[in-house]
């Protein structure tokens, strides 16, 4: 699974289409805790993250939603600036 950025400890990445499902989303790493957010509107869809890190998951998703979109869309996995 491709790594798109890390930032605060947080690995964020992305699976390849097939193996995967709608909606788009990324998936949060932070320690022990995973979680699926919702690409288009932050959204947790599966796992947890305390609420700090989901904060920064969120505000980092909403800087790149298009790219992150892009990526879903097309596969061509790059990595994406932190959070600062």
């Amino acid at each position: 699974m491709p790594v798109l950025s890390r930032f605060y400890g947080i690995l964020i990445r992305m699976y390849f289409q097939q193996a995967e499902h709608n909606p788009p989303h990324v998936h949060a790493q932070y320690g022990d805790y995973v979680a699926a957010v919702s690409i288009q509107t932050g959204e947790v869809l599966d796992g947890q993250l305390p609420p700090k890190a989901l904060m920064m998951v969120k505000k980092w998703i909403g800087i790149h939603r298009d790219d992150l979109m892009q990526i879903w869309e097309t596969q061509e996995f790059r990595t994406l600036s932190p959070l600062e």
